[in-house]
């Protein structure tokens, strides 16, 4: 393996949209962007497209409306569609809770799980495992900074130069990422995604295979102390793994409840809304112009714009999740591009 090969493996971006081939801009709308913002970016978009399309369509609204029932036709459809989502609420809360039912010994095997692996991680940190998951992830990144750094004292005296300037690359490498991570983590609470971003920007997966790899290309000049280094760095990254894991996956559930609640609150308005085109909206109940354009165009688009709101919030949820899924689909040192 060349030098450049092996100072590209050694050395990523800290920030896991610069890790992949999406584009950045698009990265950071699809994770970062606050849900109910992009909520109100597609509504402008929808509300937009529905003004343009009445500009530069040849008929009027209202004599469209006095000749056809297309408009009724399409806020109908809306209300079936709207009352529909609410069973697809229903279900998405049965997907979050069928997971926390179960018998008296699941239970009790789902806690004894839990507490052996705390066991793990209060012999890995010297004292009680915290219980707030950004705290919990930043006590893991100093961990694996310690450890690095003592990685890289214990092979300062190896004769081997090539393996002392590969490991300075790996520990600088991590000290690098795992601050980034941890910086963003500070003050960040359990429910929104400021926990879950900087655990995925912690790229632990090919820090585990770089010292898994190191550890075999130099194992013949390695001594007792310093292979005993390679071992405790190699548990302190692979503990990251399951943990970050675990905290995406209660991120999900939180996230679905979230999103159900929030389609059902957006669905009551836009039921109302949809309805009341339906049964109270004639050709002359908005007479009149309003910036040079139709009034009822105006009423119609911002009615549509409400009505599908549900899907919209439905749609800036999923984009996120199906992301994350996609980000996060092995859990080691198995790296997907």
């Amino acid at each position: 393996m060349s030098d450049i090969e092996t100072e590209r493996e050694l050395s990523t971006p800290n920030k896991l949209r610069k890790r992949t081939d999406v584009n950045e801009y698009l990265f950071w709308v699809l994770l970062s962007v606050n849900r109910w913002v992009l909520v109100g970016v597609l509504a402008l978009c929808v509300f937009t497209s529905f003004v343009v399309f009445g500009v530069f369509k040849p008929v009027s609204l209202v004599s469209m409306m006095k000749t056809s029932d297309m408009v009724e036709t399409v806020f109908s459809g809306l209300v079936g569609a709207i009352i529909t989502s609410t069973t697809l609420v229903v279900s998405i809360n049965q997907l979050v809770l069928s997971q926390e039912i179960g018998s008296l010994g699941t239970q009790r095997t789902r806690m004894d799980t839990t507490m052996d692996f705390y066991q793990n991680t209060d012999e890995l940190f010297g004292t009680t495992t915290p219980s707030e998951p950004a705290t919990f992830l930043r006590k893991l990144l100093r961990v694996s900074q310690d450890r690095a750094t003592a990685l890289r004292e214990s092979v300062g005296d190896n004769d081997d130069e090539r393996l002392r300037a590969e490991i300075d690359r790996y520990v600088s490498d991590l000290h690098g990422n795992a601050e980034t991570a941890h910086e963003e983590l500070e003050d960040a609470d359990f429910g929104t995604f400021t926990v879950v971003s900087p655990a995925l920007d912690f790229n632990y997966a090919q820090k585990i295979h770089d010292i898994r790899r190191l550890g075999e290309v130099y194992e013949d000049e390695l001594s007792t102390d310093e292979r005993t280094a390679f071992r405790e760095m190699l548990e302190a990254v692979t503990m990251f793994g399951p943990v970050r894991e675990y905290v995406k996956v209660l991120y999900i559930q939180w996230a679905l409840v979230k999103l159900s609640r929030a389609i059902l609150y957006a669905s009551i308005p836009a039921l109302i809304v949809a309805g009341g085109m339906v049964v109270f909206v004639d050709p002359t109940t908005f007479p009149g112009t309003l910036f040079g354009l139709e009034t009822m165009l105006w009423v119609v688009s911002a009615a549509f714009t409400i009505s599908v709101t549900p899907f919209l919030v439905f749609t800036s949820y999923v984009l996120r999740l199906a992301t994350l899924a996609k980000q996060t689909l092995t859990v080691g040192p198995l790296i997907l591009t």
